[in-house]
């Protein structure tokens, strides 16, 4: 099932895991923008274009375009239709730090409810942000992070299996993911990103947040020598959470 709109394509992946048909449209407007066939500010084929020619429900594909942009992939503009989001200005974040020890430097209790742990096929966002061929064996883990039992994290993060091969052996109640990707890969480089994001109804749901309630997100993407380690997004509850750097400046600096 493919769409045609003047030279635009956008091919749906055969469905794998039993992923849901809005997944799949997503999946391949997330991949079609990673390859770099829509840039930023492309105009995406219309609601009606993406029904007619996929042979789907206009509902599957509204849900589709509307999760991507909560998720800040696609912008939609009245009137006008629907664009592949525009890079945003953005500034460094001066420092990574596990969220175990950001909670307990506070001197609070940290818990981490292990929701998903397993092998799974990469998809495409996963295999573009990793490096990967779609299809590739990934590590998939979902935990929630609690500080004296109120969730403050919800940590969705994919492994590349060459760089931690022992990723699924481990016991994430008494470590974190980022400590134990640090010992196998302590020389890496990261670029993060950090935005405002309505969560979905499952993160929602395991955030134990309102509806309308929004959240801070955190994409992070790492990587050893040009070779994908880790692709993460860390949701935070608007009302439960902050950021913060120390910045120290120098003479002649730029600030």
């Amino acid at each position: 099932m493919k769409v045609r709109r003047r030279d635009t394509l956008l091919s749906l992946p055969e469905p794998s895991d039993a992923a849901p048909l809005y997944q799949r449209v997503k999946d391949a407007i997330i991949g079609r923008i990673l390859r770099g066939g829509w840039p930023g500010g492309q105009r995406l084929p219309s609601e009606n274009d993406l029904v007619r020619e996929l042979g789907i429900s206009r509902m599957t594909v509204h849900r589709a375009l509307r999760e991507l942009t909560a998720e800040g992939w696609l912008q939609r503009r009245q009137g006008a239709g629907t664009y592949v989001a525009e890079p945003k200005p953005q500034s460094a974040v001066m420092e990574i730090r596990s969220v175990r020890q950001e909670i307990e430097d506070r001197g609070h209790r940290h818990e981490a409810d292990v929701r998903v742990l397993r092998r799974q096929a990469a998809r495409a966002l996963e295999a573009g942000m990793l490096g990967l061929e779609t299809g590739d064996p990934v590590f998939h883990s979902l935990i929630v992070h609690r500080e004296d039992g109120v969730a403050l994290q919800l940590e969705n993060r994919f492994v590349n299996p060459a760089i931690a091969p022992d990723y699924l052996k481990q016991d994430f109640t008494r470590t974190t993911p980022y400590d134990y990707l640090v010992e196998v890969a302590p020389r890496f480089e990261a670029e993060h990103i950090i935005l405002a994001a309505m969560p979905g109804e499952a993160e929602r749901k395991l955030l134990e947040m309102n509806k309308g309630e929004p959240c801070l997100l955190l994409r992070r993407r790492t990587w050893v020598t040009e070779c994908g380690v880790t692709w993460v997004e860390l949701y935070h509850p608007g009302d439960r959470y902050r950021l913060s750097s120390r910045f120290y400046g120098r003479r002649g600096g730029t600030g």
